[in-house]
């Protein structure tokens, strides 16, 4: 199966970042109907470390502003939802359960830095899902990476002790963004083909 062409504008060739947002709720289903597509994608080993923090109230994206670089704070205070994406460090310990291979907590556990690098590129990884997720449901986002992570950190995942990679906004865009599309690299500027 291919998708069609109304699916790969959707996910690509039509979307765009949104800049403004539309006072719209985004409704608890939905969120978890964006996970419920995100933990499908692969991950190495199915190790799956990516954890999510979905911000819905004011008071909580509120929260993010001392962690925010100046040009972010009214994109993520106006959006419905802010989403922290963030791995766990200790993903290794739900591995008996994700993957029946014996051994692989051992692995990890002994190798913090093999342990470190596997979270960061699959919670990536599933950061990347989520944002084609949220606009296969029909949401609009925007990936923010200017924010202080030490502060986000402490102020929402010390109890759990999960990593902020990066915030993606989502909601419902308020209009067409203002200007055109950004250049992407071609093809023989980007690939390889040995």
């Amino acid at each position: 199966m291919v998708l069609d062409e109304s699916g790969l504008d959707l996910l690509f060739r039509s979307a765009r970042t949104a800049e403004r947002w539309r006072d719209e709720p985004v409704s608890d289903e939905t969120l978890r109907s964006v996970y419920d597509l995100v933990r499908l994608g692969p991950t190495s080993g199915n190790c799956s470390p990516a954890r999510f923090v979905f911000l819905r109230t004011p008071d909580n994206r509120e929260r993010l502003r001392p962690a925010l670089s100046a040009g972010n704070v009214d994109k993520v205070l106006s959006a419905p939802v802010t989403v922290i994406v963030a791995h766990d460090p200790l993903f290794f310990d739900r591995l008996a359960y994700l993957n029946p291979e014996p051994g692989l907590r051992a692995w990890f556990a002994a190798d913090v830095g093999l342990a470190e690098e596997t979270a960061f590129r699959n919670g990536t990884l599933q950061g990347g899902y989520l944002i084609l997720a949220a606009r296969a449901l029909g949401l609009d986002v925007l990936p923010i990476s200017g924010f202080d992570a030490y502060a986000i950190e402490d102020a929402f995942l010390a109890g759990q002790g999960w990593r902020a990679n990066f915030l993606v906004c989502l909601g419902y865009a308020d209009g067409e963004p203002e200007r055109p599309r950004a250049p992407r690299l071609a093809f023989d500027d980007a690939c390889l083909m040995l």
